[in-house]
């Protein structure tokens, strides 16, 4: 006469063992595949983030390429002036 168990595991996979005189058969049902879809939403959303900052890393090397073109454009003018007032403080020479 054969006996039947049934195990349900936290998992929410079930386990069903059934002894007879002959050997043992054990079947297993897996889950719905819900941890699939889980993984693949958590994937795109680190794609996103790593996508985000690398983003953001470029455009923060452009603005720090920007401020030191105009801090150059700044020195250049003031050492322009510079110039101009020490001609006009110095005589023409005949």
């Amino acid at each position: 006469m054969p006996t039947e168990r049934t195990v349900q595991h936290p998992d929410g996979s079930v386990e069903r063992t059934t002894t007879t005189d002959g050997p043992t058969v054990v079947a297993e049902r897996r889950g719905g595949g819900m941890g699939a879809v889980v993984a693949l939403i958590l994937g795109l959303l680190v794609v996103g983030v790593i996508a985000y900052f690398l983003l953001n890393m470029s455009q923060s090397e452009r603005v720090e390429s920007d401020a030191i073109a105009g801090a150059a454009e700044s020195v250049g003018a003031a050492a322009e002036n510079v110039g101009e007032a020490a001609q006009s403080v110095v005589p023409a020479a005949n």
